[in-house]
């Protein structure tokens, strides 16, 4: 699982900080819960707790999880284990500590958590954290408290505006979640059972939220979703708007330079989404658009609902219309039933789409998920072979894709300091991480870099005169 921690908001008066609880967030997983703890602690805000990097500090302690890995479950409970420990030394001088659970594992395992773990004080699900202070006051005045029951509210009008401060100290670069959940019922997965059905938020709120996000001075916004181009909503003109109405709309907000969206089916890339990617150049050029399998019959047998023709005539669309189009997709290997020429096919859909990037996985049974059920299991030793021919093909194309970028003219979003003085990471329009000498003034601008060079995971580049956009 991918870790983050919460970030203390800059420019904070030192004194209130110093008089405030605070609160230590740890997120697992994707980047619909980077999203969420981001929210959770603006919800805590209004309650005077503000974020620190440091746990041994925190007065509340919250481990917004996820649940698509196996043993997601366990590691959570391993992660209440020591902090357990922690809220015992607290008590022992007379001092506090606050354990919540947040995210799909909450959601998926409930009151299970603190009958496992009687350190947790309060369980909060995906769908409910905008209760969050409600909860929290709750367990302060010595309840247990256990929250995943699907709002029927809202949560997005309930939660507070975040302010310009936490916007600038958070990046130039934000996600806004624009849809959750999901209703195509793959096989393997789980998050229909832990984010609930389809739900997308409506037009207003995403134009007002992105134009606050602007405001703050973020230059780059990837709207998030299960499944994102799934989003439906009443437009301004009263007729139902699909994503690509959203992303004309909002690549109209002044100081926007960048869009990005994720995570897509197959099935909902529909004709104005791919028309958006030809005519909309603060659209980057990057797609993740996951497949999962080349089998026909495994990807019946996942319930994904199309073929492996069908998406390859997809790609082909979408390249049509944005040729410098760059390809990302997931995979799973080893799903029940996966024969060596099923494996074979996949190899060949990734030969075909020639991917700069992609994530696999070998299939862990998700319990409650119809794959569970399945008996016709892959032995874990062929999984593993699999995975690893698999992952050095996608790897090689990596490789071949970054060493194609040497020598380009590109426009580069200066995003954070460096590992080196006196150098920046930037963020090339294809999602790569890329190191130029440039000044910390600088970030936020879009320069003109020539690419000299590639590394295991980030490109290397020099300056090319004149800014752009900045």
């Amino acid at each position: 699982m991918n870790e983050h921690v919460s970030l203390p908001v800059a420019g904070e008066d030192a004194a209130k900080r110093q008089n405030s609880r605070k609160v230590f967030i740890k997120t697992y997983g994707c980047q619909m819960n980077v999203y969420d703890s981001g929210r959770m602690s603006d919800a805590l805000a209004g309650e005077g707790y503000v974020p620190t990097e440091e746990m041994g500090e925190a007065d509340l302690i919250l481990l917004n999880t996820c649940h698509i890995r196996e043993k997601a479950a366990e590691k959570v409970y391993s992660a209440l284990g020591r902090l357990r420990d922690m809220k015992n030394e607290r008590a022992a001088d007379g001092k506090e500590l606050m354990i919540g659970v947040a995210g799909c594992v909450a959601q998926a395992e409930g009151e299970e958590i603190l009958r496992r773990a009687p350190a947790v004080d309060m369980v909060i699900g995906p769908q409910t954290y905008h209760r969050l202070p409600e909860a929290l006051k709750r367990a302060r005045d010595g309840q247990r408290v256990v929250d995943t029951e699907y709002a029927v509210e809202d949560k997005f009008e309930h939660l507070p505006a975040t302010d310009k401060a936490r916007i600038r100290a958070r990046g130039v670069t934000a996600f806004l979640t624009v849809q959750e959940g999901c209703d195509k019922f793959c096989t393997f997965c789980v998050v229909p059972y832990t984010r609930g059905a389809e739900v997308s938020r409506p037009f207003s709120q995403i134009v007002d939220e992105a134009q606050r996000l602007v405001d703050g001075g973020v230059r780059e916004i990837t709207l998030l979703g299960q499944n994102v181009n799934a989003w439906r909503s009443v437009g301004p003109d009263g007729r139902e708007w699909s994503l690509g109405n959203l992303l004309y709309r909002l690549a109209e907000i002044p100081g926007l330079a960048r869009l990005r969206y994720t995570t897509s089916h197959p099935r909902d890339m529909d004709d104005g989404l791919i028309e958006a990617h030809r005519d909309l150049r603060a659209l980057m050029p990057y797609l993740h658009l996951p497949v999962q399998a080349g089998s026909d019959r495994i990807l019946k047998a996942m319930n994904r609902r199309h073929t492996a023709a069908e998406y390859l005539r997809l790609i082909e669309r979408i390249r049509k219309a944005r040729p410098d189009i760059a390809m990302s997709g997931d995979f799973i290997v080893g799903f029940p039933g996966e024969t060596d020429a099923d494996f074979e096919d996949t190899l060949r859909i990734v030969e075909e789409v020639n991917y700069a990037q992609a994530f696999s996985f070998k299939y862990s049974t998700r319990p409650g998920t119809p794959g569970a059920e399945l008996s016709d299991q892959v032995p874990e030793e062929i999984k593993a072979e699999r995975l690893e021919r698999l992952q050095a093909l996608l790897l090689k194309q990596q490789a071949a894709f970054a060493k194609s970028c040497v020598g380009k003219v590109i426009d580069l979003l200066l995003e954070k300091p460096g590992r080196m003085p006196g150098q920046l990471i930037g963020r090339s329009p294809w999602l790569q991480s890329v190191n130029v000498d440039a000044k910390a003034s600088q970030i936020g601008d879009i320069i003109k870099v020539r690419i000299t060079g590639t590394g295991p995971n980030s490109l290397f580049a020099e300056p090319a005169e004149g800014l752009i956009g900045a």
